[in-house]
């Protein structure tokens, strides 16, 4: 069978139409190769990064590395090649075979640097390693220098936790979390409420993960935490390139993942799916006046068939771009429709993201184009 990245397809997106779930071909007429991504606008031009990957089950590990595509109208894009590259020494943490999942980049004004971060697994060592790696460009696409990787906010108390719940586990509870075997999602009686505390002194786990850059200049890495528990949201430094000790926990105990964060008329609107593999499932917002919390579940804003409600349209979320250009209120749904047995044929699905009073709203659309945000 032939690679789908060699398939060759149509030229572009000359008609500026999103057709989700189709085959999206760059300028060279080559399916679009970034999964789990998200968008960096920089002077004008739109950068896609994401996964890069290859046919197969192997797919799923990566074999190549972060792919960059540049546009200047979210339609029509050009192949800017691989912005970070797999590394060829095999002691390497990102060596081929490692997980190296949904990257994003940010810029920071102060350094003038281009900073990526993702979620990195070591090879051959399954979902243990839950880190956050990191790594740094002088322009958009590349190349990045991978700086290392790291477990978050080691020997640091989450803000808001009680002084009294912030101690070592002991003894008897050691021996309880020591003798669950964790699979990524919820089972009864599971002991969400000690792994924070399990983890304090090594770091906390770090799995999907965005960042999110606010108005005032402070990023924030978002991350699954705890066995997939729990949302961390972390302050980084002014450089962005590490944890400042100053993190938050939120939604304890209830397995959010895949999570992506924007601000809209002062609020912030936190998306999340469940954690069910690579099963689809329904998707979450909550609301917030601060980005610390609390945050409140305003439930799925998906409309549409039961179906489309309870698969996210056969998705899972990875960004939010705000069409600054097109105004305050244009926001652009962006998810991937995984499908591990062959994992190049994921699908790209991005959808209008429109608002009704203070709840966002998320309908299917066979094609359209930034016309439906006036209707």
């Amino acid at each position: 069978m032939a690679s789908l990245s060699l398939i060759p397809v149509l030229n572009g997106n000359p008609q500026g139409v999103f057709r989700p779930g189709e085959i999206w071909p760059d300028k060279n007429g080559v399916a679009i190769n970034a999964h789990g991504g998200g968008i960096l606008e920089h002077q004008g031009v739109y950068y896609w990064f994401g996964e890069h990957k290859i046919e197969g089950q192997l797919g799923n590990l990566a074999m190549v590395g972060v792919h960059v595509y540049s546009s200047p109208d979210l339609f029509n894009w050009s192949d800017q090649g691989i912005a970070l590259p797999v590394s060829c020494d095999p002691n390497s943490e990102i060596a081929p075979g490692c997980v190296l999942e949904r990257p994003k980049v940010i810029y920071n004004a102060l350094t003038k640097k281009f900073v990526m971060w993702f979620h990195l697994e070591l090879r051959s060592a399954g979902y243990t390693a839950a880190r956050a790696g990191v790594a740094v460009a002088d322009s958009p696409t590349g190349p990045y220098h991978y700086l290392g990787s790291f477990r978050a906010n080691a020997g640091v108390w989450p803000a808001n936790t009680p002084e009294g719940d912030r101690k070592a586990l002991t003894a008897e509870e050691t021996a309880l979390v020591n003798a669950r075997k964790f699979h990524g999602g919820p089972f009864p009686n599971f002991p969400h409420a000690l792994l924070w505390r399990r983890d304090f002194e090594g770091g906390q786990m770090a799995r999907d993960m965005t960042l999110f850059v606010d108005d005032d200049g402070t990023a924030w890495h978002v991350y699954a935490s705890e066995e997939n528990s729990t949302l961390h949201f972390s302050r980084l430094t002014d450089d962005y390139l590490r944890p400042a000790g100053d993190y938050v926990r939120v939604f304890p105990g209830e397995f959010r993942e895949a999570p992506t964060i924007m601000k809209r008329e002062g609020k912030y609107y936190l998306f999340t799916s469940g954690c069910t593999g690579w099963k689809p499932n329904p998707l979450k917002v909550a609301v917030a006046d601060s980005i610390r919390g609390p945050w409140i579940d305003l439930g799925n804003p998906c409309e549409g068939s039961d179906d489309e409600q309870k698969t996210t349209f056969s998705s899972q979320p990875t960004f939010i771009l705000p069409l600054k250009a097109k105004g305050a209120d244009h926001y652009i749904f962006m998810a991937d429709r995984w499908r591990p047995d062959n994992a190049i044929d994921g699908r790209h699905v991005w959808l209008p993201l429109q608002f009704r009073n203070t709840h966002p709203v998320i309908r299917w659309h066979e094609s359209w184009n930034l016309n439906a945000f006036e209707n």
